[in-house]
C-alpha cells in the first residue's frame, strides 16, 4: 500500500504555508506523496470570497511543479454542489484501492470536527495527521485525540509543527492594500497573481 497524504483547502492563494506543511508531512509521517485537493465550493466558506476553481488549481499546480513528491487533483473542483471532505475521501479510496490515505490538518480543526458532515465517514476513510503550531497545549490536543478515536472509531497521529503566522486572508489583504507579498507565495504563483490581478481592491 502506498502512503498518500491529503491536503485539501480553498488554496485562495495557495502560499509557502501549505507547501512547508505538506513537504513537513510527507517527511515525518513517512508519505509516498501528499495530494493537494483545491476546493470545489466549501460549504462552510463563501463562494463569494474565492477565485474560480481552475485559477486556483492552476496556481497550486505552479507552486508544487518542481515538487515530484507533491501532486495536485481537481477532483473537488470539478464536482458539483458543495464540497466535503468525506465525499472525497471516500472517492480516493474508491480510485486508488493501492492506497492508504492519511487527512492532513490543522490540530485546531479537531475541536470542530464532530460539527463537519458525516465525520464517521471521514475517519472511516483515513487516518488524520494534525499538525500543531504549538498554540495549542498537548494535553488537550491529546485529550481530544482521545475523544475523537472513541467516538469515531478513527485514527489521530499529532504531528509538531512550526508556528507560522501566514495564511491566505493575510495575503489577499496585503495584496488589496497593494503590499508586497514576495515569499510569502512561490514565485511563479506571484508573477501568475500579478499577471491576472487577482485579489486587487476594485477600482471605483
Amino acid at each position: 500500500m502506498r502512503r498518500i497524504g491529503i491536503m485539501g483547502g480553498s488554496f485562495n492563494p495557495v502560499h509557502i504555508g501549505h507547501l512547508m506543511l505538506s513537504e513537513w508531512a510527507r517527511s515525518e509521517a513517512g508519505l509516498d506523496e501528499v495530494w493537494l485537493i483545491p476546493a470545489g465550493m466549501p460549504y462552510m466558506k463563501a463562494s463569494g470570497q474565492l477565485l474560480p476553481g481552475r485559477e486556483r488549481l492552476h496556481m497550486t499546480e505552479l507552486a508544487i511543479a518542481e515538487n515530484t513528491g507533491l501532486r495536485c487533483l481537481d477532483i473537488e473542483i470539478s464536482r458539483a454542489g458543495d464540497t466535503y471532505s468525506y465525499e472525497t475521501l471516500e472517492q480516493l479510496n474508491r480510485d486508488y484501492p493501492e492506497c492508504e490515505f492519511f487527512f492532513i490538518l490543522g490540530a485546531d480543526c479537531l475541536f470542530a470536527m464532530e460539527n463537519w458532515r458525516h465525520p464517521e465517514r471521514l475517519f472511516a476513510s483515513c487516518t488524520v495527521i494534525a499538525a500543531s503550531r504549538g498554540d495549542i497545549p498537548m494535553d488537550r490536543l491529546q485529550e481530544k485525540r482521545v475523544d475523537l478515536e472513541h467516538r469515531y472509531g478513527g485514527k489521530i497521529e499529532l504531528l509538531p509543527f512550526l508556528n507560522l503566522s501566514i495564511s491566505s486572508t493575510i495575503i489577499r489583504e496585503r495584496i488589496r492594500k497593494g503590499f508586497s507579498v514576495r515569499y510569502m507565495v512561490p514565485d511563479k504563483v506571484l508573477e501568475y497573481m500579478e499577471e491576472k490581478g487577482f485579489y486587487r481592491e476594485k477600482e471605483k
